[in-house]
């Protein structure tokens, strides 16, 4: 089963293939959406600050029934914090609100503040070295058991790579049929940078696309299951968003193989776009 198979990362710590995102999930949801996720099979749960659920999920992981060793916790620094204080106050945040001794995994949510998303001429270099140092200083202090980062293009992270003590574990991309960037992740995996993928069912836009519904029909299953596996088989942890436990089930029961020739097609894809969800993300900010 897909649930128990994990990847290794750079540090030897071990990542779930796939996991349970949280974004939309509403604080007061969490807890039951984490014990449904965890009761289906699931060990990975990603939240962020900017989701404005921590509280919740924290209280999901500690009433579970599940040994907190055996679940994986990711979060990420606000994408606005980019100076060393400013990420030290949203790592201790985190760890106050999750209500949870250390966190599994935390990342910087975008190399740039949202409001600046892929500004060309803000990058930012600077200040990430700056946010990085804190979660370098964290981890080494033991509150953090990976670091890493998201959203981050070659150049934002060979950045890191250049000055760090701590070398990223990972790098969250919007990733998914028909929207793959493939060079971004052969750089990733060729510094040893596990590569995980949001959105892999791209925010329920690829449901009704007649080239994934003709490969899904060829293996007696759905189409979000392909794109799930579509992820997984190239080697990225999957992170899709799911409420309801059907859904959960359904995105992890993915123990099929897709041909080569599949694989190439779904790359391929061409794909249409986001509709409301074209802008990536659409909020920070604690409640």
């Amino acid at each position: 089963m897909i649930l128990n198979e994990t990847y290794e990362l750079n540090n030897g710590v071990k990542i779930p293939k796939v996991g349970l995102g949280t974004w939309f999930i509403k604080d007061k949801d969490a807890s039951e959406a984490v014990r449904n996720a965890v009761k289906t099979g699931y060990r990975l749960i990603d939240t962020a600050e900017a989701y404005a659920n921590e509280k919740g999920i924290g209280e999901g992981i500690r009433t579970c029934g599940i040994p907190r060793a055996e679940l994986f916790v990711t979060t990420k620094i606000l994408a606005e914090a980019k100076t060393y204080g400013e990420a030290k106050q949203c790592i201790e945040g985190s760890l106050h609100d999750l209500n949870l001794d250390y966190i599994d995994l935390m990342i910087i949510h975008a190399p740039q503040p949202w409001k600046q998303w892929r500004d060309k001429k803000e990058r930012y270099f600077a200040e990430n070295l700056q946010v990085w140092k804190a979660l370098e200083d964290a981890y080494e202090a033991g509150k953090l058991k990976a670091i890493g980062v998201s959203n981050f293009l070659i150049d934002d992270l060979q950045n890191i790579l250049d000055h760090c003590r701590v070398k990223p574990a990972v790098n969250q991309v919007l990733n998914h049929v028909g929207n793959v960037p493939k060079e971004l992740i052969e750089f990733c995996q060729k510094k040893d940078v596990l590569v995980e993928s949001y959105a892999p069912l791209g925010h329920g836009k690829l449901m009704k696309n007649e080239e994934i519904e003709a490969i899904a029909a060829q293996h007696h299953v759905t189409v979000a299951q392909v794109c799930m596996r579509f992820d997984v088989q190239m080697g990225t942890v999957a992170i899709p968003k799911a409420g309801s436990v059907d859904h959960m089930k359904e995105n992890a029961a993915i123990d099929f193989e897709l041909s080569a020739d599949e694989m190439e097609r779904l790359a391929n894809v061409r794909f249409k776009g986001y509709g409301m969800m074209k802008v990536m993300p659409v909020f920070s900010g604690r409640e």
